[in-house]
């Protein structure tokens, strides 16, 4: 018996549920989990549903012929495949390791629901760590002047490796336009702020110099605009008028990692959906 997960998100309209559901019943899709959510503001339709095959009547390759019809129909956007065939990430890092180290120690424990297949970097600092967890290590070091050079390397090896996800764990350069266009919605970024506030360098400091009574750390997909991609989690620590800056960045150093842990696998598992400017978690 294999699970497949199926999401999609479309104009909503009535009958959308009947459509696919009917689908997957004549092709004798067992169903095992849904979900599902109307805006009202956009009027779109988003689902997620986990099926398994133990009473389908048809093979995958059928059901995704008929499906793609259906989602035509609809004009759906959507995404399906096996539970157990997991996204390939390439992870990239800057000089701090605390969110890759969250990362790798997760896949190493099987806590995250993909394959993490290489780590590229503008430092040495982490390759020992890398290597360790039997991982191939690209160190491509950026100037301004070779940034473009550096970029195509960058993409290179995501193309390499069949990456599927670009994972931003602290990797403190900024993308081109070109590179994310390029990674619309196949790159997480971790921005060690509650944004929108305290956007762009050294939020911590700033976060200090406004007396702030909360920290935090967002993760976002990258886009273009910087900081202003589709926020997909947020987690947050109380502070107070004696924590320090130096206080804060460490105490923001957990709540960073635990913020891109959490996209990462909510990414993986199909439950996030892009509305716009926004996403929505099934």
């Amino acid at each position: 018996m294999r699970s497949y997960i199926l999401s999609f998100s479309c104009p909503d309209r009535l009958g959308v549920v009947a459509r696919y559901s009917s689908l997957l019943a004549d092709a004798g899709a067992f169903i095992t989990e849904v979900s599902n959510y109307t805006d009202p503001v956009t009027e779109r339709f988003f689902l997620r549903c986990v099926f398994d095959d133990r009473a389908l009547n048809v093979t995958m390759d059928t059901l995704s012929q008929r499906w793609q019809a259906v989602a035509d129909e609809l004009n759906a956007t959507w995404v399906l495949r096996a539970s157990d065939d997991l996204p390939r990430i390439v992870l990239a890092v800057s000089a701090q390791d605390h969110c890759l180290s969250a990362l790798l120690t997760k896949w190493r424990a099987g806590a995250l629901p993909a394959e993490i297949v290489g780590v590229v970097s503008n430092h040495e600092l982490s390759r020992g760590l890398v290597e360790w967890h039997g991982l191939p290590f690209y160190y491509l070091p950026v100037t301004k002047e070779t940034k473009p050079q550096q970029e195509q390397e960058i993409l290179s090896v995501f193309s390499e490796l069949d990456g599927e996800l670009l994972v931003l764990a602290r990797y403190m350069q900024i993308l081109s336009d070109g590179l994310c266009q390029e990674l619309a919605g196949r790159a997480i970024n971790i921005h060690h702020s509650f944004l929108p506030g305290f956007k762009g360098a050294k939020p911590y400091h700033r976060a200090w110099e406004r007396g702030v009574k909360v920290i935090g750390a967002t993760a976002h997909y990258v886009t273009a605009d910087l900081d202003e991609g589709p926020i997909i989690t947020q987690e947050v620590r109380p502070i107070d008028h004696e924590t320090t800056v130096e206080r804060m960045i460490h105490l923001g150093q957990d709540v960073e990692a635990n913020a891109l842990s959490q996209a990462v696998r909510l990414h993986c598992e199909q439950r996030v959906l892009l509305n716009g400017q926004r996403t929505v978690i099934l």
